[in-house]
Parts: C-alpha cells; sequence; structure tokens
C-alpha cells in the first residue's frame, strides 16, 4: 500500500506538501476505509485552484520511469515550479508491503530526467544515486566497478530500480517485485475536457468495444439501471461491432446519441471498475463532475467496496458524510497542505455529526 507521498517544486507546489496515510484515527464506524493499519479510501476536497488534480498528478510521476503502462503524453508540460525552474521537482514515497517498509526517493529536472535516486528498506539504505555519488548495499547486490562508476556519471539517467528489476532474477516475494507490481497496477483517470488516464493499461482503448468483446452489455444495462434508474435495452451486438445500440421503437441508435454527458462518464467509470480488480492504487480526478449528487454518493459505495486503494476528488460536499467514510479520510487541500478533516478542528468529531454542515460553517481550518 501507498501509505505516505510528498513533493516539492512540482507545478504550482512552491513548497513541500505531504499527504500521510500511515495514522488513521481511532474511528469504530466505517473500518473497512482502513486497511493493515492505513487509509485505503478517501476523498480530497478544497477550494478551485488548490491544486487538488496537480497533487494527483504528482503522485502518478512514478509510472514515467519504473512502469511500462501507459502516460500521459503531456505530463511534462509545466512540470517544474515556474518560480524556480533550475531547482528539480523532488518526490518522495512510503510503500508498505507485509512486513517490509520501503521509502523511496527521487528528484527530476525539467526535463524529466532522473538526477537522484534512493530506496531505504525496513530503515537500511539500499542504494544512493545523487550527483556524483553511487553507494549501494553490496551484501545484497554485487555489482561490477565499471557500472558504479557509470552510475556515479548518471550520464542516461537510468532508475537504479529498473536496473536492478532487470539484472537480478529476483523471487516474487522479494521487496522490489513487489514495488514494480504494485506501481504497474496503479490508475489515474479523469473524465472531464478530455478521457484521460495514467497506468494499469499498456495501451488506449474503446470503452464500448471493451464492453462488447467481453460481453459485458447486460450487465453494463444492469449497472445503469443500478447506480442511476436509468433504463437502457441495448441491441445484441453484431459481429465486428466496436460500438452500442440501444433498441427504441423497433429502430435502433448509437447510445452515445443518446447517453448524457453524465450518463457517458458512468460508461467510462463502469470499463475501469471492471479493471480495478488488478489495480492497486486509484486516483480519480473530480470524478462526479457530471454526476447527480445521490449518483455520486452510490458510485462512491462502489469504489470504496473495491480491495484495493481507491482515492477521489471533489466538490460534492454531499459526500462529506459519515455514513459513507470518516473524518480521518476525508482531506482538505489548500494552502500548499493537505489534511484529514479531524486534524483541521480541536472539536471531537463523532459519527452523528454533520460533517458537511461543519465544513460549510468554515469550521475547519488547514494550518
Amino acid at each position: 500500500m501507498l501509505t505516505n507521498f510528498a513533493v516539492k517544486n512540482f507545478r504550482g507546489f512552491a513548497e513541500r506538501i505531504e499527504w500521510d496515510l500511515s495514522h488513521p484515527s481511532n474511528y469504530e464506524f466505517n473500518k473497512n476505509a482502513i486497511k493493515d493499519g492505513n487509509i485505503k479510501n478517501g476523498i480530497v476536497y478544497g477550494p478551485n485552484g488548490s491544486g487538488k488534480s496537480n497533487f494527483a498528478l504528482a503522485i502518478f510521476d512514478i509510472e514515467n520511469h519504473l512502469s511500462t503502462k501507459w502516460k500521459k503524453t503531456d505530463y511534462y508540460s509545466n512540470f517544474v515550479y515556474t518560480g524556480n525552474p533550475e531547482s528539480p521537482v523532488e518526490f518522495e514515497y512510503v510503500f508498505k508491503f507485509g512486513d517490509d517498509l520501503l521509502e523511496y526517493k527521487y528528484s527530476k529536472n525539467s526535463l524529466g530526467s532522473l538526477v537522484a535516486e534512493s530506496l531505504v528498506v525496513n530503515h537500511k539504505q539500499v542504494f544512493k544515486k545523487d550527483d556524483s555519488v553511487f553507494e549501494i548495499d553490496d551484501e545484497q547486490f554485487k555489482i561490477d566497478a565499471t557500472v558504479k562508476e557509470n552510475f556515479k556519471q548518471n550520464v542516461n539517467s537510468v532508475s537504479v530500480i529498473n536496473f536492478l528489476i532487470a539484472s537480478y532474477p529476483f523471487p516474487e516475494n522479494h521487496y522490489i517485485v513487489k514495488l514494480i507490481l504494485f506501481v504497474n497496477s496503479m490508475l489515474w483517470f479523469k473524465n472531464l475536457d478530455s478521457r484521460e488516464f495514467i497506468g494499469l493499461e499498456t495501451a488506449s482503448f474503446g470503452m464500448e468495444e471493451f464492453i462488447i468483446q467481453n460481453k459485458f452489455v447486460e450487465d453494463f444495462a444492469q449497472f445503469l439501471a443500478r447506480v442511476s434508474e436509468q433504463v437502457f435495452k441495448f441491441a445484441t451486438p453484431k459481429l465486428g461491432d466496436k460500438i452500442l445500440y440501444c433498441e427504441i421503437g423497433g429502430n435502433t441508435i448509437p447510445f452515445w446519441l443518446m447517453a448524457s454527458t453524465g450518463t457517458q462518464a458512468l460508461e467510462v467509470l463502469y470499463v475501469w471498475i471492471k479493471r480495478m480488480s488488478a489495480a492497486s492504487f486509484v486516483f480519480i480526478d473530480e470524478f462526479d463532475a457530471f454526476y447527480h449528487f445521490k449518483l455520486s454518493y452510490e458510485v462512491c459505495k462502489l469504489l470504496f467496496n473495491l480491495d484495493c486503494q481507491v482515492f477521489t476528488s471533489s466538490h460534492n460536499t454531499y459526500l462529506m458524510t459519515n455514513d459513507l467514510l470518516r473524518p480521518d479520510c476525508n482531506f482538505i487541500l489548500q494552502n500548499n497542505k493537505i489534511k484529514p478533516l479531524h486534524a483541521c478542528t480541536e472539536k471531537e468529531l463523532r459519527f452523528g455529526h454533520n460533517i458537511e454542515k461543519i465544513y460549510r460553517a468554515n469550521a475547519f481550518h488547514v494550518e
């Protein structure tokens, strides 16, 4: 699991901002949102321009150099904080895999090239590469002196993690294998002005073609009826069909011509939910931008019942309820900080409290 993340000098984040998922509170309700002592599910709120989207993208920077999965082509546009373009962007991740705690740090220049990288496992340094320095645990990894010297020179910005995974036959329970598997299974997506995603898949694909090829047409109709109370009668797909058709009065019409913006967003969500069984960590940016507030609630219940870590960003305070999550799983991102609700007030928050009302009364302060 991802237990902690921090970034500095990335886009609008001039100073270091840290997200700690490793210290849930002791609430006795909605325990399914906590797993192995870490926060598994949550929603990130914040004013427009506070950096919710950029913060989520920063988390997925690790995909760009450790993963072979799908990447955002314009990711490195506006990469470094404009006010400090000569300094690198610094990333910090803490992962927990069973009994192993991995602290992975690296920095990149404005072109996205690695300039420093380090890994600490269970508080013991495994390797460190920084400027002209390269150190590695010789007990674990026997590396040729020439290779060490090449890493010192840092000419081609190769990740030490990728070098090790390609050079050593690790057992499946090795911490580096677990790290790579986790990163390869991360997923970020949004469905706002455009449909974009990062991770999990190796190529882009057609949503409706996926539904048809996997024989999910009837299941998709039931999904729409269950979460949004919309009834669609889909025509049986013909061989080679790549889009869905609806039957109305003996005639057919493409589904996308009938579906509202919100229903099309549900289609995207449905497909990704089908793939999330293979996911490790998911972040959905503004997932409910086109949803009715009650639909957003039903979708969240589906997402938070999945096994993987799932987080979303939202402006919909209807979701800020103890019936869905807990105060330690609702976060406010503001003023270059991200904190859970219970850390933004001196008031003791209990199950019976209307935390949406408290939020709207400006009783939470991110300091």
